[in-house]
């Protein structure tokens, strides 16, 4: 369900994303892929947004595909995967997302395209993480906190929850980042959440899942618990929801569960946990974005994996606490950081 937004607000919000953040020329090709689900809104707001500033900008819209990834390899059309080798700026609102695809892979051979994943941002989810934040600011919380995981490298992270998510892992080495002035090529991310990736054999304890993203975005009634000793070794709970993330396991782990990829830490003030949007939910604050499944760099990896979102976390980090219940509360200069942003 897409919710109405401030109009207004949406063009200040979709210029921000255009303009100063992805960084568009008049010059430039800008191409805008949607499917048949996306937010024909937030579409048109990009849209014009790429056209104020003077680009050549088109929209190419394609059925829903039904997985993320190279797992949507056979969904992609032969004209889609080559709209997306000949533009400059690649606004991607498919979701299940083609980041990870043959397609994406090519585009990204080209050395041209700056691609932004939007996947399931809807016209409000738009509004709120571009247009309803100092984005300075932000971007300034960003950068510390992704300098403090870099420099973590090797240490140990605990992660608990009120809810019963205790799970421990060796901090790996950063393979990832986000640019405040998006031009130079890639693939890239909205801000708003830090990235961890850990050695995936280390990974020790349970998760309690409040949201999931497997076959699509979900907030579920009943949570469900996963069990993880260097590798997802359990799933339980979770009523319906459990079977619809064990099959999104195993088909993106060939047969298997998988390890855990990557862990994550929201902190965007102005996102909501509506279960609608996979892209704003795991930026709510203290929310942990946890994927699921085979590591890029092995074969048969990418962008394949579901994920697990799990709320209002606490985190340590080599001991010291670093988030309590959300609220980033050490080094003491990144939680003056997020105060400022939040106050």
């Amino acid at each position: 369900m897409h919710r109405p937004c401030d109009e207004s607000a949406l063009a200040v919000a979709a210029d921000l994303l255009v303009r100063d953040f992805m960084c568009v020329r008049a010059d430039e090709q800008v191409l805008i892929t949607a499917d048949t689900a996306t937010d024909t809104v937030a579409v048109n707001a990009l849209l014009n947004a790429a056209r104020v500033q003077g680009a050549k900008a088109g929209v190419f819209v394609t059925p829903q595909l039904p997985y993320q990834g190279s797992l949507s390899d056979p969904y992609i059309s032969e004209p889609l995967a080559a709209a997306v080798k000949s533009c400059d700026v690649w606004l991607d609102l498919t979701f299940p997302y083609m980041g990870g695809s043959h397609a994406h892979d090519e585009a990204m051979k080209t050395k041209r395209v700056r691609s932004l994943l939007v996947a399931d941002l809807g016209a409000a989810g738009i509004q709120r993480l571009f247009g309803a934040v100092n984005f300075d600011s932000l971007f300034a919380l960003q950068e510390a906190l992704d300098a403090l995981i870099t420099s973590a490298l090797g240490k140990e992270c605990r992660v608990t929850c009120q809810s019963g998510t205790d799970i421990r892992f060796t901090i790996g080495k950063t393979v990832t980042k986000k640019l405040r002035k998006t031009d130079q090529p890639g693939t890239y991310t909205p801000p708003g959440s830090a990235v961890i990736y850990p050695d995936i054999e280390s990974v020790r304890g349970e998760v309690v899942v409040h949201g999931a993203f497997h076959e699509y975005m979900e907030r579920l009634v009943e949570p469900f618990r996963l069990k993880v000793d260097g590798r997802v070794r359990e799933i339980s709970g979770g009523a319906g929801s459990r079977s619809v993330m064990e099959r999104a396991l195993k088909r993106a782990g060939r047969g298997e569960f998988g390890s855990v990829i990557h862990f994550s830490h929201g902190f965007h003030p102005a996102a909501r946990f509506t279960g609608e949007s996979f892209i704003e939910d795991i930026r709510v604050r203290g929310n942990n974005a946890i994927g699921l499944g085979i590591p890029w760099w092995l074969p048969g990896g990418g962008e394949n994996h579901p994920d697990a979102v799990v709320l209002s976390q606490s985190m340590w980090i080599d001991g010291k606490q670093i988030v309590r219940d959300g609220v980033l509360v050490a080094p003491e200069d990144i939680a003056r950081l997020e105060q400022a942003l939040t106050s």
